[in-house]
């Protein structure tokens, strides 16, 4: 093993506490002992980690079983530092539940990872490219293995399709050769790559359902990725096809009406996905079938923009950011 000697500390973000909201969060960055890599493990120096909303809500205390103290941070594109020889100078990529959550994460210089979760990243991928894709990408695959893969002759409808595990699911779903629709709140254009046209549709004034549906044939929405949860769970209902699935990752409203007839006479099912059940191994097996496709063009990192790329010291308004709705995806680099 090829042991780090030149640094004995090294700046980390650490939350200690629950924060009562975004105007008063409670990151701190401090000096922290560079971690040592244990049996199966190896050392990354992280280049450029994304930031997601669930490292945000899990610092405003609302993922019960994240440790306090802890290093947050799910997302990260790095290089192996320590561990077995043939890993040495590895340019890595990956995502986790548990990073940043139940051990500490990649909002740090220094993180410790489990060998078994070490990935090559895309070798037409800068580190932050590599660092941007974790959740998103392993939310979206992961839901729609799921609900059974995206076939060509499937009908997808994205609620939230502007939002990062949206876009995913949009590059995934028009990449499978499927009809696709994307959902939003107001008047706004598509963002993101796609491998087929989208129709962009407005549920402020459109009649979702019925597009979907007279677009269609009648048939409806095979699948529905609903990224947003309570706000577009009736017009999801409503546009799905006989014995469519409906893919839930959030929510804001816990209880929602339910129409128990539809929903059996329709043979409907629902799916839920917590990616914080997903380990960096689990991410990283994820990875394998997607790497060929960015490699090849077919699937693209998320842009980025240099003023949503911050340090350490401005992460308090990085997170912020985040939830408050930002276009842009969100990287911090130690």
């Amino acid at each position: 093993m090829n042991m780090l000697t030149d640094t004995k500390v090294a700046k980390a973000l650490r939350v200690s506490q629950a924060s009562a909201d975004l105007d008063n969060l409670l990151i701190d960055v401090v000096d922290v002992s560079v971690p040592r890599p244990g049996p199966g493990q190896v050392l990354v120096e992280i280049v450029a980690a994304g930031v997601n909303p669930s490292d945000v809500k899990a610092s405003l205390g609302h993922m019960p079983h994240a440790v306090w103290p802890r290093i947050p941070g799910r997302d990260f594109g790095g290089i192996v530092r320590e561990g077995p020889k043939s890993m040495i100078g590895l340019e890595i990529w990956g995502g986790g539940g548990e990073l940043g959550i139940s051990q500490d994460g990649s909002h740090a210089k220094w993180m410790v990872l489990d060998q078994k979760a070490v990935r090559e990243k895309p070798k037409n991928f800068t580190m932050e490219e590599a660092g941007s894709i974790g959740v998103p990408f392993i939310t979206a695959y992961e839901g729609l293995r799921e609900a059974g893969g995206v076939q060509p002759t499937d009908v997808v409808l994205v609620c939230g399709g502007n939002g990062k595990v949206g876009q995913a699911a949009i590059q995934l779903a028009t990449m499978a050769g499927a009809k696709v629709f994307a959902v939003e709140y107001n008047d706004q254009p598509l963002l993101g790559h796609t491998n087929g046209p989208v129709e962009m549709l407005n549920s402020s004034c459109d009649d979702v359902a019925a597009i979907v549906r007279e677009k269609t044939g009648g048939h409806g929405a095979d699948i529905v990725f609903n990224t947003v949860g309570s706000p577009y769970f009736e017009i999801a209902n409503k546009a799905m096809a006989k014995q469519a699935r409906q893919i839930f990752i959030s929510t804001f409203d816990r209880a929602v009406p339910f129409d128990i007839f539809n929903f059996f006479r329709g043979r409907h099912k629902y799916i839920g996905i917590d990616t914080l059940a997903l380990s960096s191994v689990d991410g990283a097996r994820i990875f394998d079938p997607l790497k060929p496709k960015f490699e090849e063009g077919l699937l693209k990192p998320f842009p980025i923009n240099p003023a949503t790329v911050y340090g350490l010291a401005d992460a308090a308004k990085a997170y912020a950011s985040v939830l408050r709705g930002t276009p842009d995806r969100v990287l911090l680099k130690p």
